[in-house]
């Protein structure tokens, strides 16, 4: 009877957690499809504004338009998406535990010689009481256009501006490859 009893559990459980498998990837699929929209968005933002006005234009479009990119993609899914980091610029966008975790793992992957572009990380995690699928994925430092705000030598036009918009601004320093932070997906079950 035990037997009968285990094997029964076992036929309806198996398929179970090999469709939350499916499940996840499928989810994770769906947040690389929206992370390279919100990427395509911003992207497409920054260039046309480095060329009208190069850098410190630029710095207009991380702070108005890319907040509003997030709203608009998160309103459009009905998920909770936007970008994180260990060296904030923004200090809304600070990391909760998770999120920290993860930006900790992609440090330590680099270090181990993984390139951050193939960089993501998911799961099934317990949020206030529920199961969310958590979802990042890195964002590399490239050598143009992310240094000329982010590096270690900014002009002094833009690092005035960047120092009126943004007094607690730790996202300096940084040099092509690095890792500059994350972005951050959460969707309902």
């Amino acid at each position: 009877m035990k037997r009968v009893l285990l094997l029964t559990a076992m036929f309806y459980c198996v398929p179970a957690a090999l469709a939350d498998a499916g499940d996840l990837d499928q989810r994770a699929a769906e947040s690389r499809a929206v992370v390279k929209e919100f990427m395509g968005a911003l992207k497409g933002q920054l260039k046309a504004a480095l060329k009208e006005g190069g850098p410190v234009k630029a710095i207009e479009v991380c702070n108005v338009s890319a907040p509003a990119i997030a709203m608009a993609q998160s309103k459009k899914h009905g998920w909770k998406i936007g970008r994180t980091s260990l060296k904030l610029r923004n200090p809304a966008n600070a990391p909760d535990a998770w999120e920290r975790s993860v930006l900790e793992e992609f440090e330590a992957r680099k270090a181990a010689g993984e390139d951050p572009k193939l960089m993501e990380h998911y799961e099934l995690v317990s949020q206030d009481g529920r199961q969310v699928f958590r979802y990042m994925k890195a964002i590399p430092t490239a050598e143009k256009p992310c240094l000329a705000c982010h590096g270690a030598k900014i002009r002094p036009e833009v690092a005035k501006i960047l120092d009126r918009l943004y007094p607690q601004d730790q996202a300096r320093g940084f040099r092509a490859g690095d890792i500059r932070g994350a972005f951050t997906i959460t969707q309902p079950m």
